[in-house]
């Protein structure tokens, strides 16, 4: 220790002298200690804003993941997400909401977008209360079903699958037809079936029908361009969807409560026709 001090000697004599020199000249010139005083509170402003910046960088994931709780809350709290059952007696009306949709967040850990077939993995499983065939949503849109469950994760067909096929309908008018994707760019895909004497302009509100087991009205997507092709009855409409698939981190799983009834009793319906 003492020979390195004595090695360095004079720079430690430069640094003693430069500081008492500096001191000083703060103490005898107001002016010089006000400039201080400002330079040092601008320091220490920007080193404290640069502080919270990192504190709320490393929280961002939390912060995130406590929004999608939230939401998720309110999707549940959703008119939309109850059964109506109203029946008229006489001037009698007894209107009973029961809970038909529930929602879960999930967290995304794997996703594709770049195959013909693509697929996500969520954080949930079957010890969560996932069944194959939930549908999935994002704050911005459809995302796809869910396909595989195992007990803490699940696998889902995403809307960018072949196989996907999605009712849609313009929120306007209520028109419907299948939403497909085309296998080529992730941000857009097509609705079909749509009969050529049905108005649609640029900029059309796409949203679910309850006929895909989504709740009706979710989110799909806009129309961005359309054309009736030589020798069809039918519009070929380019749909920009909602949802964007290449960065989703945070989803919804639905839990249709009522879906069960409903395919038994059109089962047994189809049934007792043959």
């Amino acid at each position: 220790m003492f020979l390195l001090l004595w090695k360095n000697n004079f720079t430690l004599l430069f640094v003693l002298l430069l500081s008492f020199c500096f001191y000083l000249m703060v103490q005898n010139s107001k002016f010089q200690q006000a400039s201080i005083l400002n330079a040092s509170n601008t320091v220490a402003a920007n080193t404290m804003q640069a502080v919270n910046y990192v504190k709320e960088y490393i929280n961002l994931k939390s912060n995130n993941a406590q929004l999608a709780r939230e939401n998720a809350a309110l999707y549940n709290m959703l008119r939309e997400s109850r059964y109506g059952s109203a029946a008229n007696i006489d001037t009698v009306k007894d209107t009973i909401f029961v809970q038909q949709y529930t929602y879960m967040t999930a967290r995304v850990v794997n996703n594709s977008v770049n195959k013909r077939n693509n697929y996500l993995t969520l954080d949930k499983g079957s010890m969560h209360g996932v069944k194959p065939g939930d549908p999935v949503i994002s704050s911005q849109g459809i995302v796809g079903k869910v396909k595989q469950v195992s007990p803490h994760f699940c696998t889902v067909m995403s809307v960018l699958h072949k196989d996907t096929r999605v009712s849609a309908k313009f929120k306007k008018n209520e028109f419907f037809g299948s939403l497909v994707w085309d296998g080529e760019d992730p941000s857009y895909a097509t609705l079909k079936e749509i009969d050529k004497t049905v108005p649609v302009k640029k900029g059309d509100t796409i949203v679910t029908t309850s006929f895909s087991f989504y709740p009706s009205g979710i989110m799909v997507g806009t129309v961005v361009e359309s054309e009736v092709e030589s020798g069809s009855n039918f519009h070929h409409i380019k749909v920009k969807l909602s949802a964007s698939f290449l960065n989703l981190s945070h989803v919804y799983i639905i839990d249709h409560l009522l879906k069960n009834e409903q395919l038994g009793l059109e089962e047994a319906t189809e049934q007792n026709d043959n």
